[in-house]
């Protein structure tokens, strides 16, 4: 039988091999390569059985989805030297993370000082290396039966619809209730941690009892292992929760959890990004609006949010009347769209609108400006024909990839597709649009992951994951497709034949909260925001009072040039005013002494401890206004490529 490959090519097996002897014949032997497969676009273990003309994606370590599967096979391994411990614990869920992968125990009481007695049982369970065995239940009873002694598990299993194929996943002794995918066997694991342990809500509901969570990661390589725990250390150093307050650029208080003081140095960084969203807006011909932040209750009752969504959201009651604050920008879009008349020339028609938005998040999940009650969401919708939505896809593709790679941000793709159970719309309805944003990523170029199944139920979308300097990953922009909010508010537009026709909506948001990309940003760059970013980009420090009047005179220059500049003019020495400066981040520091007043000079110094020495004002400005304007990453000024 032939076996096609993601690259196209195809391999020849005998009737009834499986993924692992596929993989086994094209040597893919190494612990990174391997750990799991995609079958006809459905993820499956590599003991599974193929047939002629399967089309078989391998996935190594590498790969977000073999990621994936390396930690949830991983969390298992974890679960089971727990229950070798600690026989009385009760496993209840143990999912893959962006990094790593957690644990849930019940009746577990135990400290980080039993991580040493946990890492070694788990050692000896991967030097076993059990092979992995899936077991597929005949229906729910079966696997209540099977999973009897743990009431976690069953309330999970009474959770699933009759029909829903259940599985769980023998590993040696232990057995857990799981879809998996899984890796063949367990020898692939060469490095792990135990990270930190913490309590956790059953099912993340406050009501439920606390259990407790223990965090993992794994690795094929101990070198991996090493590289990840000094990203960990990095990242402490740059934590946007530390930085900001130091910098000076936004605060949280107690008065209004949950929702951020921008200080006036955060306020020109985020007006940098507005001016930089708005030129590519405008150059993508997108309008702007601005809608209520407090709309009524029908409102909300219209667009589904009142049903589904209100113990998210803050209401009041106003002169007999139920009010709410807006948690998403979308029903106000919809009420611009319905005050005109529309006709099928104006499509496509994107709308555009920075809201500030709110949305009760629990105290406990709050966190910086990463969760927050109250942000600013960069929302269009764009409203268009049926035969635009993969130009428009393509359009919107583009364009983040624009915005992103201004701020040196790498990012992936993943494509979610229609859910198996109560979703709206036809069946051609979804081919039509799956096809519509497949058919975009597949002209744009790029690799894409498919999640099947994982879209909402109005919709498919496309999910962008951005990369940061430390190769830390947030999902962020997304491009969602549809289909009931244009039903529901009943939109319309002439069509080229006369009739009325329903349009189709695309939501999209690039930076996604404001407040959220605002502080990724503040860590990707550590605090060391390039020129057309930085708060201040230019101090001039004084050697002697003498001095003022000259950096005076420079200011004024600076200032009408467009820059952010400030003087330092304390009693300090100029050693202890340059570190100031450098720990304040500023990119460009000045010294005036009485050599530069009396030749008109500057002594240039970066952040980064480059020391340029005396030269003439004028051509650093020109050098620096070309290094702003253009929205450089790099200083002119440093040789290393850090940002200044």
């Amino acid at each position: 039988m032939l076996i096609t490959l993601k690259d196209k090519s195809t391999v020849e097996l005998p009737e009834g091999a499986t993924a692992k002897e596929l993989a086994d014949k094209l040597h893919l032997h190494a612990p990174h390569q391997s750990v799991g497969a995609t079958i006809n676009e459905f993820p499956k273990d590599l003991s599974t059985a193929l047939a002629d003309g399967d089309h078989v994606v391998l996935w190594n370590f590498d790969d977000p989805q073999g990621k994936e599967i390396f930690w949830h096979t991983s969390a298992h391994v974890l679960a089971q030297a727990v229950l070798r411990l600690y026989p009385e614990a009760k496993p209840t869920i143990g999912p893959p993370i962006d990094q790593g992968f957690y644990y849930d125990f019940a009746n577990l009481h135990i400290s980080d000082d039993v991580f040493d007695a946990i890492e070694k049982e788990m050692q000896k369970i991967i030097n076993e290396n059990y092979t992995t065995q899936r077991e597929q239940f005949a229906n729910k009873a079966e696997a209540l039966k099977a999973f009897e002694s743990n009431k976690y598990k069953t309330e999970l299993i009474e959770s699933f619809p009759e029909d829903a194929p259940l599985t769980g996943y023998h590993q040696g002794e232990f057995f857990d209730l799981c879809r998996g995918p899984h890796m063949f066997n367990l020898g692939k694991i060469k490095a792990f941690k135990l990270l930190k342990i913490s309590g956790a809500y059953w099912k993340g509901d406050s009501k439920n009892e606390v259990l407790t969570r223990i965090y993992g990661i794994t690795f094929p390589d101990r070198k991996l292992l090493k590289e990840y725990l000094l990203m960990i250390e990095e990242a402490k150093k740059r934590d946007h929760k530390v930085l900001g307050p130091h910098l000076d650029l936004f605060s949280l208080k107690e008065e209004a959890p949950g929702m951020p003081f921008i200080h006036p140095k955060g306020l020109y960084v985020w007006n940098q990004l507005l001016q930089y969203i708005r030129e590519c807006l405008d150059d993508a011909d997108y309008i702007e609006i601005k809608t209520p932040t407090l709309m009524t209750r029908e409102l909300w009752e219209r667009s589904g949010h009142w049903a589904n969504y209100r113990q998210n959201m803050f209401t009041s009651h106003i002169e007999e009347r139920d009010f709410a604050i807006k948690p998403m920008n979308c029903p106000g879009g919809m009420l611009f769209y319905k005050s005109h008349i529309h006709s099928y020339r104006e499509l496509p028609l994107r709308v555009a609108e920075i809201g500030n938005v709110h949305r009760f998040e629990p105290s406990g999940s709050l966190s910086g400006l990463f969760r927050v009650r109250s942000f600013h969401q960069d929302d269009a919708h764009i409203f268009m024909e049926s035969s635009q939505i993969e130009d428009e896809i393509l359009g919107v593709l583009r364009l983040t990839d624009k915005i992103y790679s201004a701020f040196g941000l790498k990012y992936r793709l993943e494509l979610s597709t229609r859910p198996e159970k109560n979703t709206i719309g036809s069946d051609d309805e979804w081919e039509l649009a799956i096809n519509g944003l497949r058919g975009a990523l597949d002209r744009y170029g790029r690799d894409y992951r498919v999640n099947e199944g994982d879209g909402a139920f109005y919709g498919p979308k496309i999910d962008f994951h951005i990369q940061d300097a430390i190769n830390r990953t947030w999902q962020c922009g997304t491009i969602q497709l549809d289909m009931a909010l244009p039903e529901r508010f009943e939109l319309e537009y002439t069509s080229q034949d006369g009739s009325r026709k329903r349009p189709v909506m695309i939501h999209r948001a690039i930076f996604g909260s404001i407040e959220r990309f605002f502080g990724i940003l503040i860590e990707h760059f550590s605090g060391k925001f390039p020129l057309w970013l930085s708060p201040v980009q230019v101090r001039l420090l004084t050697v002697a009072d003498r001095h003022l009047p000259y950096a005076e005179d420079l200011k004024k220059q600076l200032k009408k040039a467009g820059f952010q500049v400030d003087i330092d003019s304390s009693n300090e020495s100029v050693s202890k005013k340059v570190r100031t400066a450098q720990l304040a981040q500023v990119n460009y520091m000045l010294t005036l002494g009485d050599k530069e007043m009396e030749n008109k000079t500057i002594n240039l110094r970066t952040r980064n401890n480059v020391v340029h020495g005396e030269m003439s004002i004028e051509p650093f400005i020109t050098a620096i206004t070309q290094e702003k304007n253009e929205r450089q990453l790099s200083s002119p000024f440093v040789s290393t490529g850090e940002t200044a």
